[in-house]
């Protein structure tokens, strides 16, 4: 790290924004609302050398800080909450509160390589709204399990109309996801060539671009990482141990999933792969992962060459 370069750590809580400079070491810290999001901005607009303003995902309490650092052109770097608080472990920083965990924000930001956010206000709004609707239909999964098994018929009675309600939500969820997708050029574009793979629905294709915009900008390892199925090795000296998927972003493994189910059916590049592993003696929840991770580097391949699987 150059002598000059600066970088900043912001805890994020619902009331306040806890700010740390590094290596100057300076602190401090500013209301999470409107005021002390502007108030933030002057003071990072007057720091020289700046490289990056970390944050970690709040459950949506830091989007408003990451509106108004892309809004002020500064660049924002939203971190993962786990691996900072096993870097704090590792740098020996055992003790947590917010002035400590701004720091360590900042400290993290210094030392590890890491994506700026960019701005895609309408990536963000489509995240949104997916994200609404994966919750609706767990909520829906939980009314439904209510209605089958408990034995109250009042009880049972009362899911089924939440299932309903929930069912009619989701609808209305799916026509403002199509709507908000085809009034934006570049996702519109990016989702025409995601669905015509074999097997990819507008569900995936959806949760791909509000939830996984990175894709077409990475390596095929490195969106199968994202995914969370990569392969990651465990050996050590002599021992061999057997290779594990780990981490990644839960919410598009668990849609791909299914889409990697159906594509063993329709889709003749996963259909292939799921004999060669059959006739190869591996596991089903082996080639379950083979298939998705085919999958996502499909798409990858598609969306950064511009061409639709038809053309491939």
């Amino acid at each position: 790290m150059a002598q000059d370069e600066v970088f900043v750590g912001v805890d994020v809580s619902k009331d306040w924004l806890d700010v740390a400079v590094w290596p100057a070491g300076q602190t401090g810290r500013v209301a999470n609302d409107r005021a002390g999001r502007s108030e933030l901005v002057r003071r990072l607009r007057r720091l020289a050398g700046l490289q990056a303003v970390g944050f970690e995902a709040s459950g949506g309490y830091e989007r408003g800080l990451l509106k108004a650092l892309l809004d002020a052109d500064l660049p924002a770097r939203r971190v993962n909450p786990l691996r900072v608080r096993r870097f704090a472990e590792a740098c020996g920083i055992l003790a947590k509160n917010d002035r400590i965990d701004a720091a360590v924000i900042a400290r993290f930001a210094a030392t590890l390589p890491g994506r700026l956010a960019e701005r895609n206000a309408a990536a963000a709004a489509l995240a949104e709204l997916v994200t609404a609707r994966r919750q609706l239909c767990e909520e829906m999964t939980r009314a439904a399990n209510q209605a089958r098994l408990t034995e109250q018929p009042l009880l049972k009675r009362l899911a089924r109309s939440r299932g309903q309600r929930l069912s009619d939500d989701i609808r209305a969820l799916d026509a403002a996801i199509a709507k908000a997708v085809a009034a934006d050029p570049d996702l519109a574009a990016k989702d025409a060539l995601i669905r015509s793979v074999p097997c990819v629905g507008p569900v995936l294709s959806h949760t791909l671009l509000g939830l996984m915009p990175e894709l077409g900008k990475l390596s095929n390892r490195a969106a199968a990482a994202l995914l969370g199925v990569a392969p990651f090795d465990h050996d050590s000296g002599r021992f061999k141990g057997q290779r594990r998927i780990a981490g990644g972003r839960q919410s598009v493994r668990d849609v791909a999933y299914m889409a990697a189910l159906v594509g063993a059916r329709c889709n003749p590049a996963l259909a292939e792969l799921k004999q060669r592993l059959q006739a190869a003696g591996k596991r089903p929840k082996v080639i379950v992962v083979a298939l998705m991770r085919k999958l996502i580097t499909i798409l990858n391949a598609i969306l950064r060459d511009q061409r639709p699987w038809a053309t491939t």
